[in-house]
């Protein structure tokens, strides 16, 4: 009977050990199961880390890019603005210049009482292209060339008197005829220091033509500007009218 307790004990206990080994061995399948399970998501939730760190990153230097990107534009829209600025300050400058520089009337009787005094002292002509009121260089030289006789001058005035051929409307051609004495009297205002009472400015369009405007030579010698030198042989100096506008111009007949 002892013998058999024993035995049986022998039993349980064999029997226990290998439910505990079993248990074991159990257990540590499970852990690698799960090891072998959650391994891949926390890679993969790793790698999704790295790539929004990454992103973030990018974002921040497509950020930083495009704000210093507005900060250029912005500031070349600053420096265009104020060039513009500038460029419309000197145009209106040059446009009262021009308006300060310009006698303009009808005739120079008008304007000056004793004009009988004043004498032809030199005279000078300039022509222009086909519907251009800007000097050429050659046209600019012959403008030099008579604007060195006023050093000498005394007491003198400037009769500007500009023309064109009979192509157009009568309107027209004063405007443009006044366009170019215009052009004139600003080269020789601002190239030579010419007092802005000495010039007296007229336009007369195709009013008064010097060549026949049948033919192409006499069309080119009806566009331009005749400037007179008229010296004063009292020694008077001539004065200015009392209120002149470069807007008014003679009216078609």
């Amino acid at each position: 009977m002892t013998y058999q307790k024993a035995q049986n004990k022998a039993v349980l206990a064999v029997s226990a050990l290998g439910a505990i080994s079993l248990l074991l061995a159990t257990g540590c399948t499970t852990k690698n199961y799960v090891r072998s399970q959650t391994t891949p998501i926390i890679q993969h939730t790793n790698e999704l880390d790295d790539q929004v760190a990454a992103n973030n990153r990018n974002l921040h230097d497509v950020d930083q890019r495009a704000q210093a990107g507005i900060q250029q534009a912005q500031t070349s829209a600053n420096s265009a603005n104020q060039q513009a600025q500038t460029a419309q300050t000197a145009a209106n400058q040059a446009q009262q210049s021009a308006q300060e520089a310009v006698n303009q009337a009808d005739s120079l009787s008008s304007v000056v009482a004793n004009l009988d005094s004043y004498k032809q002292v030199a005279v000078a002509t300039v022509n222009f292209g086909f519907d251009k009121a800007t000097l050429t260089s050659a046209e600019r030289a012959k403008l030099d060339d008579f604007a060195g006789q006023l050093g000498s001058a005394k007491s003198y005035i400037l009769e500007v008197t500009g023309g064109t051929d009979s192509v157009g409307s009568a309107a027209y051609n004063y405007d443009l005829s006044q366009r170019r004495a215009r052009t004139v009297v600003q080269y020789l205002a601002s190239k030579y220091n010419v007092p802005p009472h000495k010039f007296y400015l007229i336009g007369i369009g195709k009013d008064q033509a010097v060549a026949s405007n049948s033919t192409s030579a006499g069309r080119a010698q009806n566009r331009r500007v005749e400037i007179q030198l008229l010296s004063n042989m009292t020694g008077q100096e001539p004065q200015a009218p009392p209120q002149t506008s470069m807007l008014t111009k003679p009216q078609a007949q």
